[in-house]
């Protein structure tokens, strides 16, 4: 079967999104939604870096919707719920990549996404961010332990030549480190956090009695000069090492953490990884580390090459999981609800 797909954006995610699309025999490139008006009326293969593929990007969010395809990929960092409600109340699924797992953290906004499927017969998968595979791998490692005390996730990554402000702004980046409402910020930034421990812990069976967030940040003592004119001054942020705990009985039994630096100036100095660390702590425990390394044959040559790599592994859950998002019940569905997500069509052949 082929599943015939709309792009909801062409931004850092999106464009590796389109390269996955385009280059998968099991899916077809219907439509694409372009986000800005400069990017209306070109093609999608050139907004992407790629040979020209026949579609034109479009602002005409009816005429997207009449294409009536099987799904659309939704890659915004920011879901917009208004969005959300028209596709998904046309009988149209989605998957996304956008901050959006469970949807618990859109509040009252949830329910209307809910009666949206409800309303179309549709559904919509949050793949999660940074990205949001990783709780499921660490569900399934937890799944060869008899007894499971605590599970944590991991994430640490230098950040210098990620050029995106929009999206690690909000994450309190380039704030005064003595701003007095800088946790704020942080935890509100992080907030899709709190969903991916609701989804460990619902894979656990178990209902949490809270989910807590603590933070810590390290100072550039010199200004750093980013990609995309962007400058964080002295004595601002540019280290967050972010924690979001599920506590049940009095102690936090689910962790999920973001180390993110920027530069070598930071005041305190922290060491950071590249990659993702999964214990899960029981009987027996287990640590799983995940690193990434371009393939073989990979030419690239600037520092875009090196981060649309690390896009893919953002991109590809959702990508992945379109069948079976086509075929499950309507509704809000997460890793906990769909079988086995295949990788059907991305096998290199000579």
């Amino acid at each position: 079967m082929t599943y015939r797909v709309v792009q909801w954006t062409t931004g850092n995610v999106g464009k590796k999104s389109v390269h996955a699309i385009a280059t998968n025999p099991t899916l077809q490139l219907v439509g694409c939604y372009a986000w800005s008006p400069d990017k209306v009326g070109r093609d999608v293969g050139d907004l992407c870096g790629i040979e020209t593929l026949g579609v034109l990007a479009t602002e005409d969010i009816d005429a997207l919707l009449a294409l009536a395809p099987d799904c659309v990929v939704y890659n915004p960092m920011f879901a917009k719920v208004d969005e959300l409600v028209r596709i998904l109340g046309a009988g149209i699924n989605v998957v996304t990549t956008s901050e959006f797992i469970t949807g618990h953290q859109l509040g009252e906004e949830r329910d209307r996404v809910a009666e949206a499927c409800e309303l179309g017969g549709s559904t919509i998968f949050g793949s999660g961010i940074n990205p949001g595979f990783i709780q499921l791998f660490a569900i399934v490692t937890a799944g060869i332990s008899d007894r499971v005390d605590r599970i944590s996730i991991a994430e640490s990554f230098d950040t210098t030549i990620y050029n995106s402000p929009a999206t690690e702004i909000p994450m309190g980046f380039g704030y005064p480190i003595d701003r007095p409402d800088l946790r704020e910020i942080t935890e509100k930034g992080s907030g899709i956090f709190r969903e991916a421990v609701l989804l460990v812990a619902d894979a656990l069976g178990v209902e949490l009695d809270d989910v807590r967030c603590d933070v810590e940040y390290a100072q550039t003592t010199e200004d750093l000069d980013l990609p995309g004119d962007w400058t964080i001054a002295a004595g601002c942020v540019a280290g967050i090492d972010v924690r979001w705990k599920g506590i049940l009985d009095g102690r936090d039994v689910i962790e999920i953490r973001g180390v993110w630096t920027k530069g070598q100036s930071l005041d305190p100095a922290w060491s950071t990884d590249f990659g993702y660390t999964i214990t899960v702590e029981g009987r027996p425990t287990i640590k799983s580390t995940l690193s990434f390394e371009p393939p073989p044959d990979f030419v690239g040559e600037t520092l875009d090459d090196f981060i649309m790599l690390g896009l893919t592994i953002t991109a590809m859950p959702a990508i992945t999981a379109i069948p079976a998002v086509v075929a499950a019940p309507p509704g809000i569905a997460t890793y906990t609800d769909l079988p086995l997500l295949l990788p059907r069509g991305v096998l290199a052949r000579s």
